[in-house]
């Protein structure tokens, strides 16, 4: 049986169609049946059940918001206490433990995709409790995966690629910053390349992403262009948003190691939004 965490968002919707195409059983659960952040009960949810692995897709996203005091310690957490709880539940029944950090960690000083053996550099509250939490993971307990990814979109949740498209029903002319960069990442092929992942046993620091890299205004442009909007598309920098959170310019992660043990290359970032523009659309 596997305990699935944060099952409503985006890579719990589409891990929950993984399973049950697979025919697996889990129990799905979020906030409103568990509460990750309390290790009482997170040890009394998984006493009494056959779990084998818990797959956390839980986490407190909200970049920006973070930066808020009132917001900081809901942050630290989702992103690094409750992950630690899983770990230490996980441990104590041994179960496999699998858990999400995000390229945030890194501060953008390379111009070549970040390895798992660069150093992390967390520009921001969020980015340092996904690192922290990362070091927590892997230093409670050793069948683990710290799963790496960046920028993901798909059906459950509000995204980027949903922000575009709602942007161009009712704006003609938009100004999209060029100057992040990394790789978009389907929550489909992050959950299916992800189990492969798993059941290799080999556990550790693992990093998966689309393939390819792109900035935003250039992934905004791929989604516009495929939805034929007819405005005007500017490009912009991040600093004329004044954002409370600060950000790499650079961020994409390599997923060689992963790929290598997977066999496969993950799509292309381009496959994995016209994948999600035709199950979004319909």
């Amino acid at each position: 049986m596997i305990l699935l965490t944060g099952a409503n968002g985006q890579l719990g919707t589409d891990f929950k169609k993984l399973l049950d195409m697979k025919n697996i059983s889990y129990i799905a659960t979020d906030f409103i049946n568990l509460d990750i952040t309390n290790m009482d009960a997170v040890r009394n949810f998984v006493k009494d059940r056959e779990v084998s692995h818990i797959i956390n897709c839980a986490a407190y996203n909200n970049v920006d918001k973070a930066e808020e005091e009132k917001e900081k310690e809901l942050c630290y957490k989702l992103n690094t206490e409750a992950q630690k709880n899983l770990a230490i539940a996980a441990k104590e029944i041994g179960a496999i433990f699998v858990t999400y950090s995000t390229d945030f960690v890194f501060g953008g000083e390379k111009h070549t995709p970040y390895t798992e053996e660069d150093k992390v550099n967390p520009l921001c509250i969020y980015a340092e409790s996904k690192a922290k939490g990362e070091t927590e993971v892997l230093g409670t307990y050793d069948k683990v995966f710290v799963i790496r990814t960046s920028w993901v979109f798909g059906m459950g949740n509000n995204n980027f690629n949903k922000q575009v498209i709602n942007w161009a029903k009712t704006k003609n002319e938009l100004n999209i910053v060029d100057d992040q960069v990394s790789s978009p990442t389907y929550s489909w092929d992050l959950a299916e390349y992800s189990w492969d992942l798993i059941n290799s046993n080999q556990f550790g620091l693992y990093q998966l992403s689309n393939d390819g890299e792109c900035s935003k205004y250039e992934q905004a442009k791929y989604v516009l262009e495929a939805i034929g909007w007819q405005g005007k598309l500017g490009t912009a920098k991040t600093v004329d948003f004044n954002l409370p959170a600060k950000r790499a310019a650079y961020s994409k992660i390599s997923s060689e190691k992963a790929e290598k043990i997977i066999g496969r290359k993950m799509p292309s970032w381009q496959s994995g939004i016209d994948r999600f523009l035709k199950e979004y659309l319909i």
